[in-house]
């Protein structure tokens, strides 16, 4: 089967945490990886970023498949059920606005950067070597440092949900899939009431 372009996107997934790991500030380009699903969904009405352009899931099916990292088991029935996924979502949600609220107090000089990495959202890496002070406020420098915790932190659990399970197990419970989905599903809602109200 011929490759497409969009076949190629684990490649800027991957080259994605090699710059963080060198210069926090590439971090920011990570809120394509947040916007552009959301976007395309409520455009479009479908999941068509995670089935087709979502490098970190061609990158789990990468490892995961071809390099046979995965143990290619049924991921539980429970990672699948609508609690986990709600409910990992409203997770996902709680770290990510305390992100920028940390962002926030760093910007409003109540609290200093904190040059480091937040692994798994317990464990906090000191990764004052990707950043090297520039010209933009502390504060642009702390939301680089806390998003780029965020987007680690989920390939690490996609990385080990590929290990046990089918490569892109971490598809199942990715907040973004979540949100896309009920994006969807929102969409269609409405688009049969505006028919059957007219």
């Amino acid at each position: 089967m011929k490759k497409r372009w969009y076949d190629f996107l684990w490649i800027l997934s991957l080259t994605y945490l090699v710059l963080g790991f060198f210069n926090i500030l590439f971090a920011w380009l990570g809120l394509l990886c947040f916007f552009i699903p959301l976007i395309l969904s409520v455009v479009k009405g479908s999941k068509g970023y995670c089935n087709r352009y979502c490098g970190r899931g061609q990158l789990f099916g990468l490892l995961g498949g071809r390099f046979g990292l995965s143990r290619n088991h049924d991921i539980p029935k429970w990672m699948k059920s609508k609690w986990f996924r709600y409910g990992f979502l409203i997770f996902f949600f709680i770290m990510f606005f305390q992100m920028l609220w940390n962002t926030y107090l760093v910007f409003a000089g109540t609290a200093d950067l904190k040059q480091a990495v937040t692994l798994l959202w317990t464990f906090r890496v000191p990764w004052r070597w990707a950043y090297h002070g520039t010209l933009v406020h502390p504060g642009v420098a702390q939301f680089a440092f806390g998003f780029y915790s965020v987007m680690l932190t989920s390939t690490i659990l996609g990385f080990l949900t590929m290990l046990l399970f089918k490569p892109r197990s971490w598809c199942v419970y990715c907040p973004m899939g979540t949100m896309t989905q009920l994006i969807c599903k929102a969409r269609r809602a409405c688009t049969k009431g505006a028919c059957e109200s007219e």
